[in-house]
This record gives C-alpha cells, sequence and structure tokens, in this order.
C-alpha cells in the first residue's frame, strides 16, 4: 500500500494487491457463471417431486417461512451473482406466467448449463452450443403439442373450490382470466377441510359496535372514503376551554355535525356504511340509536373490491346479505403454504382456459422430448444438433 497524491494535492491510497488480481474472460468466466447456477439448481433440486423435501427460511428479522415451492425459496435467497439473478427472475417469470413449476425450470436450466460446460471443455463455441438448444427447444415444443391431451376436470376439494373461482371471473369469449378479481384470505385456527368457496367479498373486520346486527337481509351500502367524525382542526392552533357551559356547546356542535353525516347517509337509503378511515367511541356510540351499522378500518383494496363487484362507483348498491362468517384454519406456516398452493391451481385453472391442452407430470413429459430431440439429431446435419446428440450419448 502506497500514499500518493493527485494534481489537487487530495491525498489517495493506492493498494498493491490490485495488480494481483485478474478480470476473468473467456471459458473461464463461463465456467464460473455456470457453477453459480449449479449452486442454486442444487439447493433447489432437494425439493423436487413428491419426496422433494421442505426447505426453512428465516429471514434478516427472524420471520420463518417453511415451504418447497421454488419461487418462494429463490425470493428468500441473498444472491449477487448475476447468473444467479437471471435464475431468480427466471423462477419469477415461471410464476407469474404459468404459477407452478417454478422448481423445475431452474433445475432444468441448471442441467442445461451444466450439460453445456461439458461442450465448452470439448472446444464447442458458445454461440454454436445456443443454437443447438434453441433448435432442440423447438423440437420439444412440436413435441409436446403432439403428446399433449385435452382435460378440463378436477376432483379434489381445494381443486373444485379453485376451478370454480377462476370460472366465476373468467372471460370466456376473450379467453382469459383476471386473478386480481380472485381473493385469498386465510385465519388462524380450524382445519383446512373448513376452506371454502364465497361467490362475494370477504372483509376480515367486525361491526364497530357489537350489540350491532351481524347479519343485514337487502343491505344497501355507502362506501365512505372519508373519516366519518366531526371534521378536525388542520391547524397547530388549539382551543382553550375554560368552563362547562363551552365544553358542552363544543360537544353539542360536534354532536350536530356527525348528526349530519348520519343523516345524509340515511337520506340516500343506506342500511351500512363502509368507511375506509375510523372514527372516535363516542360516534360510535351514536350510530346505535339511528340504526346504522357500520364498519370502519377497511383497506383500500378490500373497497376497490366492493365497488367492483357491487358496481357502488356513484351511488349506494345492493347486496342479497351481508352476513357473518367465521374462518380459520392450522397456523400462520400452514396458511401460507396453503395459499402458494391455491394460487398454484388457480393458475393451473386459468391456463385451462386459455389453452386446455395438458401433459402427464412427473418427468414423463421432459424425457418424450429427450427421446424426440435425440431422434431427431441424427437428421439435422451441422455442429448445433451434433453437439445436443453428444450430450445425450
Amino acid at each position: 500500500m502506497a500514499l500518493a497524491f493527485d494534481e489537487y494535492g487530495r491525498p489517495f491510497i493506492v493498494l498493491k494487491e490490485q495488480e494481483q488480481k485478474t478480470r476473468l474472460r473467456g471459458i473461464k468466466a463461463q465456467k464460473a457463471n455456470i457453477s453459480a447456477e449449479k449452486v442454486i439448481a442444487r439447493v433447489l433440486r432437494t425439493s423436487l417431486g413428491p419426496k422433494g423435501m421442505d426447505k426453512m427460511l428465516q429471514s434478516p428479522d427472524g420471520n420463518v417461512t417453511i415451504t418447497n415451492d421454488g419461487a418462494t425459496i429463490l425470493e428468500h435467497m441473498d444472491v449477487d451473482n448475476q447468473i444467479t439473478k437471471l435464475m431468480v427472475e427466471l423462477s419469477r417469470s415461471q410464476d407469474y406466467e404459468i404459477g407452478d413449476g417454478t422448481t423445475g425450470v431452474v433445475v432444468m436450466a441448471g442441467a442445461l448449463l451444466e450439460q453445456a460446460e461439458r461442450l465448452l471443455e470439448r472446444g464447442i463455441h458458445p454461440i454454436r452450443i445456443a443454437e443447438g438448444y434453441e433448435m432442440a427447444s423447438r423440437i420439444a415444443v412440436e413435441h409436446l403439442e403432439h403428446i399433449a391431451q385435452n382435460v378440463n376436470r378436477c376432483k379434489r376439494p381445494l381443486a373444485e373450490i379453485s376451478v370454480k373461482a377462476v370460472l366465476s371471473v373468467a372471460d370466456l369469449e376473450r379467453k382469459d382470466v383476471n386473478l386480481d378479481l380472485i381473493k385469498v384470505e386465510g385465519k388462524v385456527g380450524g382445519k383446512l377441510e373448513d376452506t371454502e368457496l364465497v361467490y362475494g367479498i370477504t372483509v376480515d373486520k367486525d361491526m364497530s359496535h357489537p350489540q350491532m346486527p351481524k347479519k343485514i337481509e337487502d343491505a344497501k351500502i355507502a362506501i365512505l372514503t372519508c373519516p366519518f367524525e366531526p371534521p378536525k382542526l388542520k391547524t397547530k392552533h388549539k382551543v382553550d376551554i375554560d368552563t362547562v357551559e363551552k365544553f358542552q356547546t363544543l360537544r353539542q356542535q360536534e354532536q350536530k355535525d356527525f348528526d349530519n353525516m348520519v343523516q345524509k347517509c340515511n337520506d340516500v337509503g343506506a342500511t351500512l356504511v363502509i368507511c375506509q378511515w375510523g372514527f372516535d367511541d363516542e360516534a360510535n356510540h351514536l350510530l346505535m340509536p339511528r340504526n346504522l351499522p357500520a364498519v370502519r378500518w377497511v383497506g383500500g383494496v378490500e373497497l376497490d373490491l366492493i365497488a367492483t363487484a357491487t358496481g357502488l362507483w356513484k351511488d349506494c348498491a345492493k347486496v342479497p346479505r351481508v352476513d357473518p362468517r367465521k374462518a380459520g384454519k392450522g397456523n400462520k406456516m400452514m396458511i401460507e403454504e396453503t395459499k402458494r398452493s391455491i394460487h398454484d391451481a388457480l393458475c393451473v385453472a386459468r391456463n385451462l382456459i386459455r389453452n386446455n391442452s395438458i401433459v402427464y407430470g412427473g418427468g414423463s413429459a421432459e424425457i418424450s422430448c429427450s427421446i424426440a430431440v435425440e431422434a431427431a439429431a441424427d437428421k439435422y446435419p451441422g455442429i448445433d444438433m451434433q453437439s445436443w446428440h453428444l450430450l445425450m450419448l
């Protein structure tokens, strides 16, 4: 290490060790990237298949996640290599487009890179290897279309729920499904068998007052995106109250303002108020004698779903009924894993609406494609398919 000065007299340190460091180039850089991806594939490989093991992941803040979902595992892994980041993006894209196979796609990519390393050692140029892979990919896709079968059936309860949920929001003419219209909720307690499909909107909230009716027939809903309480001062000024009379006057004025807000809701015929914000306990007790049930602190996402489902954008909307549901199944980790499984099932049902062709799993489709590519390798001249043929050997 040496100390030097620039033209302005500012000091800087020169590290002599930098002369000993070299930048990886050529085949060494390619092998280093392949080795990094092989590590990721080796981690995920043990969670693949019916005997795959779950992984226990701990986040920096101490939260524990137990799963065998490839996308979830990669999301929780701290990776800094660019190739491994590409594998994370690959798994994320697979989860977004298909909803399943996030582990298998990374394991397959690792196997292809591992075999490509053998071809690099034989002196075959990377571009030739990539062209051979692309040609083999086209043959595999054509073969999959040949062996695919058209089917759309489910037997298990969760699968039936997923299919019914997708069909209820599917646009069959466009062959498209907006999964944002399907909400998956989980509560701690109970059993997985308690899972049910609700054709409506579920809001994890209670009535603001325990004596308010829990079930409302032919309800007319009013959504408020403002606080359901008298307006508060938005300045830093304060009001000094030094007598009982002034306090009573202020309290009566606040109650009058709140009465006007309640009256406006009654004038439009609302029998239930859903408020995005809250209101104080005094305002809550004033709702009871006026027979106006209310729910407070409802999130914006739930309000949008309610407005979309009921057409509630300009005026109050009527719904057949509002009733409570008791929910709860398993512990937190079981709930999260079940939600991921239901998400995969929803994606499968959505994919069947887009294209009702399926292939058999368990690696059989991959083996069938491998046999088809190996048979086609002898029919194509050039080093592209011959390099693929060498891998088969």
